[in-house]
């Protein structure tokens, strides 16, 4: 897993980054993910030659590695950054790509970023407080967080924005509303991305059946404001019904077991909406291996879920554009650091994309994040 990132002289260049990709997109937690075996071609080769014209759309969305510092000009010729997300995971490893190729072009420019980059191995609110208060020890010049749960954090951010320390949000989930972070980066959507797939789910079942909602981690923004957008959805239509809603804590296997624990409590189950990045794995193993026929709906580019998508197993993911927010993240926080506040040079919310992708965009998916052609 990538936990520290320093700077490098070197690194891959971008029209190499879908090959690079995949190596922090596999999640460890499947097994028999088949590592580095794309083709030399960048992304856009295999978009132009590879694929009819209008066919690459949905996966032009979600798969963007084309970025370039913009024209600001910093302060310093040097700074060093601390970066803490919720929890050990493929997802944060591929936003971390995306800081790397930031991180890349401000060398080329003299400009040498350092960051820490470090997460534990469970989402906790209590060591996400303890690695901030160390970090404010350590004179960073930008602090910076992907909010485990927003009751807790928002006041121990609130605190260090008075003390003087420059803070901002990143990722997948920012602070609740009225903290002093600085900004944020990362998705802005989430309770709109639960209530996209949900209704895709919903059309799929013309608007009747069972589902049950597996949500992710206890007080994680981005989970929660997904399975809400998801209850509120389904609420809308008599003919929907929401049978159970579990936590399964951003685990293949949770999801899984309690997968299977729904199956058995409701074997006519219609569909599950999934609400991180693991739970379509799990949800989609207990699925095929019971032979039901549950529709499942969820989030991200794991290499597992693409298989099932492809296979029809799952119906749609929402891909979130990790590299951008990843790219963004760094420049911005330079900009933080020199003093700038929200306006002209960054908004207070940069908002970064999420695309839904169907069976049709597995293959294309796999090939340009894993070079896996089918």
């Amino acid at each position: 897993m990538l936990h520290k990132r320093i700077v490098k002289t070197g690194g891959a260049m971008i029209t190499a980054a879908a090959m690079v990709f995949l190596a922090a997109c596999a999640s460890s937690q499947n097994q028999g993910n088949a590592g580095l075996t794309g083709s030399p071609d960048s992304s856009e080769q295999i978009l132009k030659n590879e694929y009819p014209q209008g066919k690459t759309d949905n996966v032009r969305s979600a798969v963007d590695f084309d970025h370039e510092l913009d024209r600001y000009e910093p302060k310093k010729d040097h700074y060093d950054l601390y970066f803490t997300y919720k929890t050990v995971h493929p997802w944060w490893d591929a936003v971390a790509l995306g800081m790397e190729e930031a991180q890349r072009q401000f060398l080329d420019k003299g400009i040498v970023i350092t960051y820490e980059y470090m997460a534990p191995n469970g989402a906790s609110a209590v060591d996400q407080t303890k690695r901030l208060l160390e970090a404010a020890e350590k004179g960073y010049d930008v602090i910076g967080v992907d909010v485990a749960d927003e009751a807790v954090i928002s006041p121990i951010l609130d605190t260090l924005i008075e003390d003087g320390k420059k803070v901002m949000t990143f990722s997948s989930s920012d602070a609740k509303e009225g903290c002093k972070r600085i900004a944020y980066v990362g998705n802005t959507h989430n309770y709109q991305d639960g209530v996209d797939l949900t209704e895709a789910l919903c059309k799929k079942l013309d608007y009747k059946g069972k589902v049950a909602i597996l949500v992710g981690s206890v007080g994680a923004p981005c989970h929660e404001d997904r399975a809400r957008g998801a209850a509120d959805t389904i609420s809308k239509y008599n003919g929907m019904e929401i049978v159970a809603t579990e936590y399964d804590m951003d685990s293949v296997d949770l999801a899984y077991e309690l997968t299977l624990n729904i199956l058995k409590d409701h074997p006519d189950l219609d569909g599950i909406i999934c609400c991180n990045m693991s739970n379509p794995v799990g949800a989609a193993r207990a699925i095929k291996e019971k032979k039901s026929n549950a529709v499942v709906v969820g989030m991200d580019h794991d290499e597992e879920a693409l298989r099932y998508l492809n296979e029809g197993v799952i119906y749609c993911l929402g891909v979130q554009d990790c590299y951008s927010i990843g790219f963004d993240t760094i420049m911005i926080a330079v900009k933080i650091a020199d003093g700038n506040a929200p306006g002209d040079l960054f908004p207070e919310l940069t908002d970064e994309i999420t695309t839904v992708i169907y069976q049709e965009d597995a293959a294309l998916m796999l090939e340009l994040l894993y070079g896996d052609i089918l």
